[in-house]
């Protein structure tokens, strides 16, 4: 039987895409996948009307793709698109890291000493869904405190993409450990104001996760074998 995940009325559709950004994350639904709509419906508690529209603002992220007569889709990336998503977005990461550190106010950072704070929690805990929840905060909040609409629009447009590669590499404890250890010296960067170091951190830091997504991929561990969604979780 399906898992039951209750959802209010209020903002529906923008709820149901939440859910279903972190089940396409977490890999609760495969890369390749076709998002059966009636399962879904089940799962989530809701019409065809509200996961369409969520559906669609899942295809604009990048996270779905919707393919003539056979639905949406989700998205599975090759290396090639790998190779080259990475090489943007560390360039993205690193240039917004270098903006935050000249413009981050006092209470941005202190909100971001707070999440890496939280997000160390969830890593002694080895709980890794709210581990990476709010590493994508700080991510974001480093990237917002640049003070760069454009920036902003590009950078979230590109990182949808690979959410779900960045998610899994923290499934192998030494490279989670790793990326812990680079947060830390993020945190030191922006804090010292390290405009430079910051950036290099963040371009260092990505391409880390590239190269550990790369090793996966070539391992045979992803993309995971495309199945439909059963009971909230994937079929292996």
């Amino acid at each position: 039987m399906a898992n039951v995940i209750d959802i209010t009325r209020l903002g529906l559709h923008d709820q149901v895409a939440q859910r279903l950004r972190s089940m396409l994350v977490e890999g609760r639904i495969a890369p390749g996948a076709k998002l059966n709509e009636r399962e879904l419906c089940e799962v989530l508690r809701v019409s065809r009307t509200p996961l369409r529209e969520a559906i669609k603002l899942l295809a604009a992220e990048g996270l779905v793709d919707l393919l003539p007569n056979r639905g949406a889709i989700a998205v599975r990336l090759t290396e090639s698109d790998v190779i080259e998503t990475f090489e943007v977005l560390a360039e993205l990461e690193g240039f917004s890291g270098e903006l935050a550190a000249q413009r981050v106010s006092a209470e941005e950072l202190a909100e971001i000493r707070a999440l890496h704070y939280e997000m160390r929690a969830c890593h002694a805990r080895r709980d890794l869904p709210g581990y990476y929840t709010l590493n994508a905060r700080i991510h974001a909040m480093i990237n917002e405190a640049a003070r760069n609409p454009v920036l902003t629009r590009t950078y979230r447009a590109i990182n949808a993409r690979v959410q779900a590669l960045r998610f899994r590499t923290n499934q192998d404890t030494g490279k989670w450990d790793q990326a812990v250890v680079e947060h830390d010296r993020m945190i030191e960067a922006l804090a010292a104001r390290d405009a430079a170091g910051l950036r290099a951190i963040l371009i260092r830091h990505l391409d880390n996760k590239r190269d550990s997504v790369l090793a996966s991929m070539r391992d045979g561990q992803y993309p995971l074998p495309a199945s439909l969604v059963r009971s909230g979780t994937i079929d292996r």
